[in-house]
């Protein structure tokens, strides 16, 4: 503002002295609403102005739902190979160091063992951030270990997607991992143990189509898109327009695709009320 509206407004404080405001005080949500980040943290990161739930990583997931934030990891140190020997603009072999570098994971999955208001369970979070979320053998390898420890030692199996769908730089070894959780899966049902998959945005692809939605019980949290394909594919596929809200969490509630749609504000709650009842 120049110097003489400054002062015709009665702005006497210099330009100098003026101090910004930290970088990231402020959250603004995609309807324009503005919230103040460590309110939006109290909050489960779900702004209270309009509902919309931000999207958060592994280790946010663990805080809010496993009681005072502990929880044991198991398997945190496995990272994928390269079997096809991958190449595109940089190998997969640097993709995978660059993904460990910028995230501080090891791969796209995390596995916890703790308690829900005193319940014990495992629960294994996927992270977007970790090359979309994708899903490869590690990611494959830890649900089918956390589920066979699981198995052993009669806790209920929670499992939180947010995936891009199945990693392409392992080609086939990838879609492999939709069998094998399929099957490690049903051993669990045969074990009578829960299991309750949580779908956030987004869940797309081969997880959709695999385990995402084979649970006991399926949440979703609200507007998380959740699908196969992407809505483009599918309109030129069979020609015609989609419907309004299509592959949106309330679309596949009403279509019986899911069971609840729960505001991550209340889904430790729900997941204990709905664990409590399932378990013998």
């Amino acid at each position: 503002m120049a110097w003489f509206l400054r002062k015709k407004r009665n702005i006497v404080t210099s330009t100098k002295n003026r101090k910004e405001l930290p970088k990231g005080l402020w959250y603004r949500t995609p309807s324009g609403k503005i919230i103040d980040t460590e309110e939006l943290k109290k909050n489960a990161y779900v702004s209270p102005e309009d509902g919309y739930h931000v999207r958060i990583r592994s280790q946010e997931y663990f805080e809010i739902l496993f009681d005072n934030g502990k929880f044991l990891e198991l398997n945190m140190h496995m990272i994928s190979k390269d079997p096809i020997k991958w190449i595109d603009r940089k190998t997969y072999e640097d993709r995978i160091k660059d993904a460990i570098k910028k995230t501080k994971l090891y791969d796209a999955i995390r596995t916890g063992i703790g308690k829900i208001k005193g319940l014990d369970l495992v629960i294994s979070c996927m992270d977007f951030s970790f090359i979309g979320g994708s899903m490869g053998s590690v990611v494959g390898e830890k649900i089918s270990r956390a589920i066979k420890y699981c198995i052993e030692n009669k806790y209920p199996y929670v499992l939180i997607s947010k995936s891009g769908g199945a990693r392409i730089m392992e080609s086939s070894f990838s879609l492999m991992q939709m069998a094998k959780t399929i099957a490690r899966l049903t051993q669990l049902r045969d074990s009578r143990i829960p299991y309750i998959s949580v779908l956030t945005d987004p869940t797309t692809g081969g997880v959709t189509a695999s385990y995402a939605l084979l649970g006991d019980i399926n949440i979703a949290e609200p507007g998380a898109l959740i699908g196969f394909a992407g809505p483009r594919v599918i309109r030129e596929t069979i020609g015609k327009d989609l419907p309004k809200g299509f592959q949106t969490a309330e679309f596949l509630l009403e279509h019986g695709f899911i069971d609840l749609i729960s505001s991550r504000t209340k889904l430790k709650n729900n997941l204990y009320q709905l664990i409590s009842m399932m378990i013998e």
